[in-house]
């Protein structure tokens, strides 16, 4: 028996990285697996990857309302019902504040924020009706603020802060909602910070791996650990929280 038996878990931004980590590990778990990503094809192609009781792969722009409302409701149609969100979808635009424009900051606000506020709003009505759901959402170590990401530091704070206040008003409802902030975490993402700094991806993980405890990089399963976790009923008496699970590198 799989923890997530039953259950149909719904991941944004999914095709690839730290969403599909999650992904594996919740159909490795007994779930049904609905993958959204801005690219129907990509998001389909991970699904089929998938080990999963029913996997399917549904193109979605978390900041658009009608997108998303459109999502939910053919998750539920194709997989009957929808208990798990992962709200994981992101971007970066990354340049010091004095280079970043006005559409760096909105198209970061419009994925992070924006996306999760849509993808909560459409799967709570769900989670409400049946009093039960569970809101797993990503930010970062970079809430506690990074050079050069000003508007994904403030986004990643804000999930941080729209967790918390998740947990107030949704809880009476058997719904629980919680964060996780990962540190570096070794995806096609990261890597292409590292081509961006033009730097070898090895180095630049070397380079991230000794600045913390631990002394490694993190993996998408890593996340996907955690989230297993917060998102199961072993969890239930958990809300409003975030975990940071990167290594220890903000101890200091």
């Amino acid at each position: 028996m799989g923890r997530f038996d039953g259950r149909v878990a719904v991941i944004t931004g999914a095709a690839r990285g730290i969403g599909f980590g999650i992904a594996e590990r919740f159909a490795a778990e007994g779930a049904s697996i609905a993958i959204l990503d801005l690219d129907e094809s990509a998001a389909a192609e991970a699904a089929g990857r998938l080990d999963a009781a029913k996997a399917v792969g549904i193109g979605a722009d978390v900041s658009d309302a009608a997108s998303v409302d459109a999502a939910i409701e053919r998750v539920v149609g194709d997989l009957g019902g929808i208990h798990i969100l992962a709200n994981n979808a992101g971007i970066t635009r990354d340049n010091l504040l004095f280079k970043m424009t006005e559409d760096d900051w909105d198209l970061v606000m419009g994925v992070h924020l924006k996306g999760a506020f849509l993808m909560t709003k459409a799967a709570q009505k769900h989670f409400v009706e049946q009093k039960y759901g569970k809101i797993l959402n990503i930010s970062s170590v970079s809430a506690l603020g990074n050079r050069g990401q000003a508007n994904y530091s403030a986004a990643k704070m804000g999930i941080q802060g729209f967790t918390r206040t998740l947990g107030i008003e949704l809880g009476p409802f058997g719904i629980n909602a919680n964060a996780i902030a990962p540190g570096f975490i070794a995806t096609e993402m990261t890597d292409a910070t590292a081509a961006r700094l033009k730097m070898d991806v090895d180095e630049f993980r070397k380079l991230n791996a000794e600045a913390n405890p631990v002394r490694r990089v993190g993996f998408p399963e890593d996340i996907a650990a955690a989230a297993a976790f917060l998102c199961s009923d072993e969890a239930s008496y958990i809300t409003g929280q975030t975990l940071y699970v990167d290594g220890g590198a903000k101890l200091g």
